[in-house]
């Protein structure tokens, strides 16, 4: 019984060195007497005890954290940079054989590029365009982890530490461009509006009554809003009549009675004669008594006569 014993043992012991489950998301790199057999899996792998030896290697997405780096950019700028890597296994026999620890050795290659990348490039690049960089220190991860089986899958610049006397003056330096957008788009605004209301003027203007249909309109808006005053002006239209008398007065052109300027024909006052052409009144007046005196001497001298 103890022998049957001790064999089952052994039994169930070299079931337990031969036979490996593999999952889905591993691979087993195997070694016999040292030398490399390939990698197996997934599923039920059948093992030689104590002549193959196997690594298992994860197939899945690694997330690493590249610790904070001290950068100065181009622009002489120190700043702190940190980002995350993913990348996956794709080789799992280079991942093993050509590299002794991938991950170590991935994580500071990470950090390496990332400072690298970090001071060629501005402050402002570190900022704004970190898609730009970020394609950069992943395309040279990866190029530099091909022979270890490794695929480089993203990179992520996750903040961007400045000092904060540099902060104040990137705020201000944010502030005046906002306000410049805004007074250039508040003056093209009114530019705009200018152009649309000289149009509008000039076709109300050229309009006739047009002015006076444009008030009539703006009446009811007016009289909607409670507590306003509205003042009615007179008709647009008496503006017409005064230039027109006030071009009669200058010009001397024919006016509201007349009907056509002094000199013209159909003057009525060109038929009236002139005073010097009547000669003197005052004399005239004067002759007329003279007259009737000298016709009354005659009688005078004929009445002695008969007496």
């Amino acid at each position: 019984m103890e022998a049957i014993f001790v064999l089952v043992i052994l039994i169930v012991a070299f079931l337990y060195a031969a036979l490996k489950v593999v999952r889905e998301y591993e691979r087993l790199v195997v070694f016999r007497l040292g030398n490399l057999v390939g990698s197996r899996g997934p599923g039920l792998v059948l093992l030689i005890p104590i002549i193959d030896r196997f690594v298992r290697i994860s197939l899945r997405i690694i997330t690493m954290d590249v610790p904070t780096q001290e950068v100065i950019t181009r622009d002489n700028v120190t700043c702190s940079v940190n980002a995350v890597v993913y990348y996956r296994v794709v080789e799992a026999n280079n991942a093993v054989v050509n590299v002794e620890n991938f991950m170590q050795a991935t994580a500071q290659l990470a950090q390496t590029t990332l400072r690298s990348v970090a001071g060629q490039a501005e402050l402002d690049e570190l900022l704004s365009e970190r898609d730009k960089l970020n394609i950069q220190i992943q395309k040279i991860i990866d190029e530099s982890t091909d022979p270890w089986g490794i695929k480089v899958t993203m990179v992520e610049i996750k903040d961007v530490v400045i000092p904060e006397g540099l902060q104040r003056a990137i705020s201000r330096q944010a502030s005046a461009e906002r306000e410049r957008r805004a007074i250039v788009i508040q003056a093209e605004g009114e530019r705009q509006a200018a152009e649309r209301l000289a149009q509008a003027a000039a076709i109300l203007g050229s309009t006739p009554g047009g002015l006076f249909v444009r008030l009539l309109r703006t009446l009811p808006e007016i009289a909607g809003q409670p507590g306003n005053i509205i003042a009615f002006p007179l008709p647009m239209e008496l503006r017409h009549l005064a230039e027109s008398l006030g071009v009669d007065k200058k010009a001397g052109g024919p006016g509201p009675a007349t009907g056509g300027a002094p000199g013209q024909e159909g003057d009525p006052f060109e038929e009236i004669p002139k005073l010097e052409e009547l000669g003197d009144v005052e004399g005239l007046e004067e002759e007329k008594p003279q007259e009737g005196l000298e016709e009354e001497k005659p009688q005078e001298g004929l009445e002695g006569e008969e007496g």
